[in-house]
């Protein structure tokens, strides 16, 4: 029989109606009420950590999610994290850093109705969470719409729909009917110690290019922040002609501020080495995404910026995968 601690953050899942909309209102116990567990292969706790909209969901929240699991880490067998579905995404990967070679299951889920409503997703979805958070499997986990996600490869593409998430550039760990769990590919326990870190510095800007992005932008990013990511176009290409973005982005690194690359489209990644307009702002000393996507990359960089200001040492953090970064081609063998 084995011991799970559900954790509630909030989110749609726990939401009532009220005159200002849905709102989280539910505690943890009125939200396992919904959930029979009779027969079932565990015991379940529950607590209330907070209980907000995941859209107000900040870093120091993350924090707090991740010291209420590595405090309990030994009293139970898996973890199940009910959040909403908008930063759901963002809160897995930071726990995929924070708490890294876990040998226990934790698991994010929420829904896109709320628990009390008639044609509600939040019951299968807990049930099918509480079911995976039973495997004996390490790391970090979506579990939503009877997917298994791995923490680092979550994007919500539908606001809607029940299949909000989608893993990206990486193969679905599982599909759960039921009680039954069928996995993708065999999933490999980490080899070493828990490790828990949760220093962050959520001192981070996400910019998206457009054709006339100012450079002048950047200027005023510099004195607010420690890093940015920039989603650049296609590849990883910066303009350079007409409003010349390379100068700025030098100065910024030139100040010691770490610059991250990335692409605005969802699969294969950046690849700076392609074009001329990727080469030239690979010339500075940014930071590689790979095929990581943006939800992932903002909190490792906030956990990479929590450890150092050295910028080498922050571009090595960031473009040495954890186990939950692994990439398709690393899966395959190719050695990063």
């Amino acid at each position: 029989m084995k011991n799970i601690l559900l954790l509630a953050t909030g989110g749609t899942i726990a939401s009532v109606p009220s005159e200002e909309g849905l709102t989280p209102k539910l505690t943890a116990e009125e939200l396992t009420s919904y959930i029979t567990i009779d027969n079932q292969p565990y015991r379940l706790h529950s607590q209330i950590l907070m209980n907000i909209d995941s859209t107000n969901m900040q870093p120091e929240h993350w924090r707090d999610i991740a010291e209420a699991i590595y405090t309990q880490y030994d009293q139970y067998d898996g973890f199940v994290v009910t959040h909403g579905t908008d930063t759901m995404a963002y809160t897995a990967a930071a726990l995929s850093y924070m708490i890294q070679n876990s040998h226990k299951p934790i698991v994010l889920t929420g829904s896109q109705v709320p628990i009390g409503f008639p044609k509600t997703d939040a019951k299968k979805n807990i049930r099918d969470a509480l079911r995976f958070a039973c495997e004996d499997v390490g790391g970090v986990f979506v579990v939503f719409d009877g997917r298994v996600i791995l923490g680092t490869r979550a994007v919500k593409m539908r606001t809607k729909s029940y299949d909000a998430f989608e893993s990206i550039n990486h193969p679905y760990v599982a599909y759960i009917h039921g009680e039954t769990i069928h996995y993708q590919y065999e999933l490999q326990k980490p080899s070493g110690k828990l490790q828990f870190d949760a220093s962050l510095c959520p001192d981070v800007f996400l910019l998206k290019l457009h054709p006339g992005t100012k450079p002048e932008i950047f200027d005023y990013i510099r004195h607010l922040y420690r890093g940015v990511i920039i989603e650049s176009f296609g590849s990883g290409g910066v303009p350079f002609q007409g409003r010349n973005l390379l100068p700025k982005i030098k100065e910024l690194i030139d100040d010691g501020m770490a610059v991250v690359i990335t692409t605005q489209c969802l699969e294969e990644g950046e690849d700076l080495t392609l074009y001329e307009v990727g080469r030239k702002v690979a010339q500075n000393t940014v930071i590689l995404s790979g095929d990581m996507n943006t939800e992932a990359i903002v909190p490792k960089l906030m956990w990479a910026l929590g450890k150092t200001t050295n910028l080498l040492d922050i571009k090595n953090m960031m473009e040495t995968p954890i186990a939950n970064d692994m990439t398709r081609k690393q899966e395959e063998g190719w050695d990063a």
